[in-house]
Formats: structure tokens, sequence, C-alpha cells
């Protein structure tokens, strides 16, 4: 058998490979995180959509369970915003261990070259927080769970006025039903990014 002959590695490519995966790994999960909100958004205005186009049909008249399933409809679009707020979270973390990935390999060039040290603003210790409500990621999940409010008011009120109820109290039910969703959903964003 011939000997195999081992192939000197420069550490500098290593590094600039290494460097250049992790670049592809945050922007990738940055452009999951439009993806991601994007497709609910679509989902949620379609069908908001499709229920205004048919504003010509009397809701009184509606079968009991045409009611029913609309609200159905409308809870399912709540869990499906549960389901976009905890991957919105999940692709910030990504996009933070990406970062700090980066730091370790540019500190790692500063320890051998202090010139370099002026030349990087972030660092592991200047990284910006993972929550941070003045980012696109908060915007995006604060959008979401908007919407989802939006489509839990929207169920709760077609699950009531499915049996009849539609007075003041019932409203009142629907909002406050909507408002802590919203928040609740926040919550679970805030929570995901630890």
């Amino acid at each position: 058998m011939p000997k195999r002959t081992a192939y000197p590695i420069s550490a500098d490519e290593i590094l600039k490979e290494e460097f250049s995966y992790i670049a592809q790994t945050a922007a990738q999960a940055n452009e999951d995180r439009a993806r991601v909100s994007s497709f609910y958004f679509v989902s949620v205005g379609s069908l908001i959509a499709a229920l205004f186009g048919a504003q010509f049909l009397n809701l009184d008249v509606l079968a009991l369970e045409f009611k029913l399933a609309i609200s159905a409809v409308f809870f399912l679009l709540t869990l499906l915003g549960v389901s976009v707020i905890l991957q919105l979270a999940r692709l910030r973390v990504a996009w933070y261990e990406s970062a700090l990935a980066m730091n370790q390999i540019k500190e790692f060039a500063v320890e051998h070259n202090q010139d370099l040290a002026e030349a990087f603003r972030w660092t592991t210790h200047t990284l910006p927080p993972r929550y941070k409500t003045a980012s696109i990621s908060f915007y995006q999940a604060r959008e979401a769970a908007i919407l989802s409010g939006v489509t839990c008011f929207a169920g709760m009120y077609f699950a009531q006025y499915a049996f009849h109820l539609n007075g003041w109290v019932n409203w009142l039910i629907a909002v406050i039903c909507g408002v802590l969703t919203i928040f609740l959903q926040i919550a679970a964003y805030k929570r995901a990014l630890r």
C-alpha cells in the first residue's frame, strides 16, 4: 500500500472558510425568518380576504356547523401563530449563535494581531442581546402576535356567535382573549430566546 501524503493545511484558509460558513448560516437564519413570517401573514390575510369577499352572506342564516368551522379555522391560525413565534425565536437564537461563533474567530485573530482590535464593532461583549425590542426579529414576532390576537378574537367571536351569543359581554370576552393572546405570545417569544 502506498503511503498517504499529508497535505499541509493553512490555518488562515481554515479560519477563512469557517468564517464564511458561519456568515452563511447567519444570513440563512435571516432569510428563513422572512419566509416564516411572510407565510403566516399571507395565510391570515388570505382567510380574512375570503371572509370579506363573502360578505354578501347573511351570517344569521348560516348553519351552526359552518359558524363553528369558521371559529375553528381562526383558532387554528392562532395556533399557527404560536408556531411562527417559536420559529422566529429559534431563528433569532440561530443568528445569535452564528454571531458568537464569528466573534470567537475575530477574537482569535485579534490575539494574534492587535491591530485588528479596532476593526470590529461587535465582540462577544458588545453583541446585541438575543431579546432586543428594537430588532427586525422582534418586530416580526410582534406582528405575528398581533395577527394571532386578531385571529383568536375572531375565533372566540364566531364560537360565541354560533350559539347566538352576540351581546357586548361576548365582544368583551373576544377582545380580552385577543389581547391576552398577544401578550402571551410575546412572553413566549421572550422565553424561547433564553
